[in-house]
């Protein structure tokens, strides 16, 4: 019989208490950020772009996560590609981080030449008798669901994606996102663990207190509450909210529009949950006065009550509306900072000025998102501190986040952690 030797992180993974957050080291440590990319950014499905970001043959986009470089592209056949960004000589760098437009690859070293399809086409003075056949560049493994691409690294990739995929394909037909285009783009690096960005956004808890121009569209109860701390009059409100939002859901779903949460978050490897959720107010859009940010609608929508449609990986978010959508992709970039990539899309004949104005389609997150920041990193500072100790979740409006470290803690031991 084998040995099986321990995890250095098996004692941090085993400290985990149920309902509570994660042992600080979970979150602080270099040993656990080469884990955590290892098993959930190397190993799993994850979310990086969309493929109306590459509309056009030769359209190309570079994401780094950690070490790896992968670039995202459209080729002749207007076939949407995602490969390695590391050519077959000696490994250099093909392209730069961020969005592109090619003819062909060329690797600024050695001229060594690729076709979009990612066949190498040019290799100078290696000899009539070199085999370019097969030094193409390297595959990576994708899926488009709905035109969001996911794309998973390793050899075996999680089959779970198919549940995500079925799930999402009907619920984001009618937004048509390939026909989409992105309007704006905001990077943020967040001074805080990729976990603590996720944790942040899972709950609602802290969106009364910390984001006023969300709450003007968002149901802060929709993320749960504790019945008996509600006075006779909002209990009656909570009560009319919930027999409204049945009756608002059996009526959309009545109408083709899926609307009932789905969500895969425990006992799997792809973790997602989707939902679609009324909007406040005016009713229409995530802006500061809940009515569209843009007059042309997206893709066959012919309507702006449909609320958002949510969807939430293990390293995103997203909110599908009427007028507009918005997708968040997080990547960490060490041990407590973390890059937050959101895109503002519209629909791709949409005209700035004309059809939306920026400053109205962006304004919610782009002040959610800062305001999110500030507060993942006092979160870093706490769990930081020698005073820090795992607190408990409240079984109310953090069931998600005790969802999230469930998976997450299975999910290490499943790689061997």
């Amino acid at each position: 019989m084998l040995n099986r030797f321990a995890s250095p992180l098996s004692s941090l993974l085993d400290a985990r208490a149920d309902g509570h957050s994660l042992p600080a080291g979970l979150y602080t440590r270099d040993d656990v950020f080469e884990a955590d990319l290892d098993v959930f950014f190397m190993r799993h499905w994850i979310y990086v772009g969309l493929e109306c970001e590459v509309p056009e043959a030769g359209d190309a986009v570079v994401i780094d996560i950690g070490k790896i470089s992968v670039i995202l592209l459209r080729d002749d056949e207007n076939e949407i590609r995602v490969v390695r960004n590391v050519c077959r000589h000696r490994g250099a760098r093909i392209l730069d981080a961020g969005p592109t437009v090619v003819s062909k690859l060329v690797c600024p070293y050695h001229q060594w030449t690729y076709e979009l399809d990612g066949a190498l086409s040019y290799a100078p003075h290696m000899g009539k008798d070199f085999d370019k056949s097969c030094r193409s560049l390297k595959p990576v493994q994708f899926k488009s669901i709905g035109g969001l691409i996911y794309i998973c690294l390793a050899d075996e990739a999680p089959k779970d994606i198919e549940t995500l995929d079925e799930v999402m394909r009907e619920r984001l037909a009618p937004y048509d996102l390939r026909n989409a285009k992105v309007a704006h783009q905001v990077d943020v690096i967040e001074e805080g663990n990729w976990k603590l960005t996720m944790e942040n956004n899972r709950e609602c808890y802290h969106c009364s207190a910390n984001h006023p121009e969300l709450c003007v569209s968002f149901v802060d109860l929709d993320f749960g509450f504790d019945p008996e701390s509600l006075s006779a009059e909002d209990r009656e409100q909570a009560e009319a909210h919930f027999a409204m939002y049945a009756e608002r859901t059996k009526a959309w779903e009545a109408d083709g529009f899926p609307s009932a949460t789905v969500e895969q978050v425990r006992d799997c490897e792809t973790n997602f949950r989707t939902q679609r959720l009324i909007i406040a107010g005016a009713g229409e859009s995530q802006t500061e006065d809940a009515t569209a940010a843009s007059s042309k609608l997206l893709g066959k929508m012919t309507r702006k009550d449909l609320g958002d449609t949510h969807l939430w990986g293990h390293n995103s978010w997203n909110h599908f509306m009427g007028d507009h959508a918005v997708t968040a992709m997080v990547i960490p970039l060490s041990a407590d900072k973390t890059l937050v990539r959101t895109k503002w899309l519209v629909h791709k004949d949409a005209v700035e000025g004309v059809d939306y104005d920026l400053h109205k389609l962006t304004h919610v997150w782009i002040e959610t998102t800062n305001q999110d920041a500030d507060l993942v990193a006092r979160s870093q500072a706490g769990v930081s501190d020698p005073a820090y100790e795992p607190g408990p979740y409240s079984r109310f409006s953090e069931r998600a986040l005790d969802d999230f470290a469930t998976w997450y803690i299975d999910r290490m031991r499943a790689h061997g952690y």
